[in-house]
């Protein structure tokens, strides 16, 4: 029995990992215009948006393809 993805699943995975990532480019990005005054609502809350969507950018990523890595032969 082959464990290697398919094609179709490879690309699924790739895409969710570049929505991780672009998910959390939003929430930094949506952080730090609350956290500026530019977006209503209260600083601490833009501030923490900016350190989670900051997380998600070089974490998530990074645990998907480790939980995703090809076995080696």
């Amino acid at each position: 029995m082959d464990d290697q993805p398919d094609d179709r699943q490879a690309l699924n995975r790739w895409m969710a990992i570049q929505a991780a990532r672009v998910g959390g480019v939003v929430l930094a990005i949506l952080g730090l215009l609350i956290g500026e005054g530019r977006v209503p609502g209260p600083p601490w809350l833009g501030y923490g948006m900016l350190v989670a969507g900051l997380a998600v950018i070089f974490v998530v990523p990074l645990k998907l393809a480790r939980k995703w890595r090809s076995p080696k032969p």
